[in-house]
């Protein structure tokens, strides 16, 4: 396989297509920004970008040249995720990286994200069927897991409001969950596009930190010098509302349930691998975090 060096991004100004696009510039590869034609998005002016129609025809002339592709496309653009495998195996692209960067092929996950599960796993099935009937096309799924920095973040539900030095603890909090930093996520895609023999058509498991409730807890308080408020709840009830709003077609269910999948206690649903030893973060290169490291980046 020849040595990859220029890269197309489909996704590029969302929430991890940020980072893998920074990531990749960063590494040395030559990054072209692929957006819809309507797109308003300013992108930085030292990456090249193409505007296209999201057609079969648009597209393959759009990755013309391109050694691979990274697909990291929000939930609106993954049902698309077949015309752009069509696409790069067309324009002769070597690797193709699917939309993952979540739980993967082997999530187990609760029956109410089996609908969105399938839109993402036909995408996923239909490169590998392209790849097998194609030995100059590859592909790869990285399994990044809890995106652990921007979702404690983001989302105060997961258990820290980091403003606020407030934690909602779910259970003992001691179920343990991996997650990767934006950083890892970013260098995941680097390490899979440095190793292409190694990467090629497979899942790769990633994880920058192996943690829990508590230990974050303690960390946060350690940092910032003082207890924070602490209210106690228990996961299951946050998984019995989750799943009356899904029955009730109420928005919020997604997050509770996303939530409740780290902390079902006895289950081990947030753990991408038992150990980093048994992920793929040292192949990819992707850094051990500590919990201090995660939590002072979060403060800032």
């Amino acid at each position: 396989m020849s040595p990859i060096k220029n890269v197309a991004v489909i996704g590029a100004s969302g929430n991890f297509g940020t980072p893998i696009t920074q990531a990749l510039q960063a590494s040395g590869f030559k990054v072209t920004i692929i957006t819809r034609e309507t797109s308003t998005t300013i992108h930085p002016a030292d990456i090249s970008t193409i505007r296209t129609e999201y057609t079969l025809e648009a597209l393959t002339k759009a990755l013309n040249n391109q050694d691979a592709v990274v697909c990291v496309v929000g939930p609106g653009g993954v049902p698309l995720q077949k015309t752009f495998v069509d696409a790069a195996e067309a324009a002769g692209v070597q690797r193709f990286i699917i939309d993952d960067f979540g739980w993967g092929p082997d999530a187990r996950g609760f029956p109410e994200f089996d609908a969105i599960h399938a839109i993402r796993r036909e995408g996923w099935d239909y490169a590998a069927k392209k790849a097998k009937d194609n030995k100059n096309f590859t592909w790869t799924g990285l399994t990044t897991g809890n995106p652990i920095d921007w979702a404690m973040k983001k989302f105060p539900l997961m258990g820290f409001d980091v403003s606020k030095h407030e934690a909602i603890i779910y259970d003992q909090g001691k179920e343990r969950f991996t997650g990767t930093t934006l950083a890892g996520i970013g260098q995941a895609v680097v390490g899979t596009l440095q190793h292409p023999e190694e990467t090629a058509n497979r899942f790769l498991k990633v994880q920058s930190i192996q943690t829990c409730q508590t230990e974050l807890l303690d960390t946060f308080e350690k940092i910032t010098g003082e207890k924070w408020k602490v209210t106690r709840t228990i996961s299951k009830e946050l998984i019995e509302k989750g799943k009356e709003e899904n029955k009730a077609a109420i928005g919020g269910w997604v997050l509770k349930l996303a939530v409740s999948h780290l902390y079902d206690v006895g289950q081990g649903r947030g753990m991408v691998a038992p150990s980093r030893e048994e992920s793929d973060a040292a192949l990819l290169g992707v850094k051990e975090e500590s919990a201090e490291y995660v939590v002072a980046k979060l403060l800032g």
